[in-house]
């Protein structure tokens, strides 16, 4: 064989190899057949109500973009058109977090709104992005926001997380103790079976008791993650998990809770990464189920784990 054609079929082996290894999806396009597709699997509300949340579903990012974002608000949409239990907003700019706009909400999505490294704070990075503002103005008036959000949930509004929206101000102690965590790191896309921490809890009830196995980032937690101040939902076990940074002092990683903030709620979901993931009719009334909590109408055990 010429050393040519050798060195052709060692390229492909070696791709061909990175790319099982990793197990990264491709991005899917947003079709009228996946849409159609996505309508027929969204489930109807858990909770009948006469009253139409109104929701805005935040989704700009401006550090990683995670490709699902567009998906996510497809999705959102559909929970809105088809249960018309949710009256769904969209929106991208920081003037949304001004306290008279996060009023007239009964709940607030994070779309995977990521803001970028090393500072982790979306609201500084909006601002410096998009405003012309003096350094020490972009400061003050990020931190606003930030105490807008955080003073939102307090006095009784709902909080659903997606993904990589826990990042939002990561390195900040007072939004991670309300949200229930910061990131901390995520190892390569693998296969991962999430497991129900209690399979009666009210909001695990769609995977029947056996979860739910596919390919995504597993998440690992920091700051009050490690407080337990929170109800776990799902969860992966850590010795099943590829390329993981540090010996596990506990095999049980959560991924996904809910959590009382003063008079709020608050929902956290790390699945999915990737939209395939939302072709799962489990996972798409466990979202709905969320949303629903947060809103008020689902009523379920939120009481802290705070585990030793």
């Amino acid at each position: 064989m010429k050393k040519q054609n050798i060195l052709i079929l060692a390229f492909i082996f070696f791709t061909t190899s990175l790319l099982v290894h990793s197990q990264s999806l491709e991005p899917l396009k947003i079709t009228q057949d996946w849409l159609s597709k996505l309508e027929r699997y969204t489930p109807i509300p858990t909770i009948k109500t006469n009253k139409k949340r109104k929701i805005l579903v935040f989704s700009k990012a401006t550090g990683f973009d995670h490709w699902t974002i567009p998906h996510n608000i497809e999705m959102l949409k559909l929970f809105g058109k088809k249960t018309n239990a949710f009256e769904i907003h969209i929106g991208f700019d920081i003037e949304n977090f001004d306290k008279k706009n996060l009023k007239q909400y009964d709940a607030v999505v994070l779309n995977n709104s990521n803001p970028i490294g090393p500072k982790r704070d979306l609201f500084y990075d909006l601002l410096k992005n998009y405003t012309s503002l003096t350094e020490n103005e972009i400061s003050k008036k990020a931190a606003m926001y930030e105490s807008n959000l955080i003073n939102y949930v307090k006095k009784g509004g709902g909080l659903m997380i997606l993904h990589g929206a826990i990042v939002v101000q990561n390195n900040s102690e007072a939004f991670s103790k309300m949200t229930g965590g910061s990131f901390d790191y995520h190892p390569k896309q693998q296969k991962i079976h999430i497991k129900e921490v209690d399979k009666n809890h009210p909001l695990v009830k769609a995977f029947k008791g056996k979860g739910i196995t596919h390919i995504d980032e597993p998440y690992f937690f920091k700051n009050a993650y490690f407080d337990y101040n929170f109800r776990p939902l799902l969860y992966f076990e850590v010795d099943t998990i590829e390329e993981i940074r540090h010996d596990p002092t506990d095999n049980i990683n959560y991924v996904a809770w809910i959590k009382k903030y003063g008079k709020g709620r608050v929902f956290y979901t790390s699945p999915s990464h990737n939209a395939q993931s939302l072709e799962n009719p489990e996972l798409l009334q466990f979202l709905m189920d969320g949303l629903q909590y947060v809103t008020g109408d689902l009523k379920a055990d939120d009481s802290p784990l705070r585990r030793p």
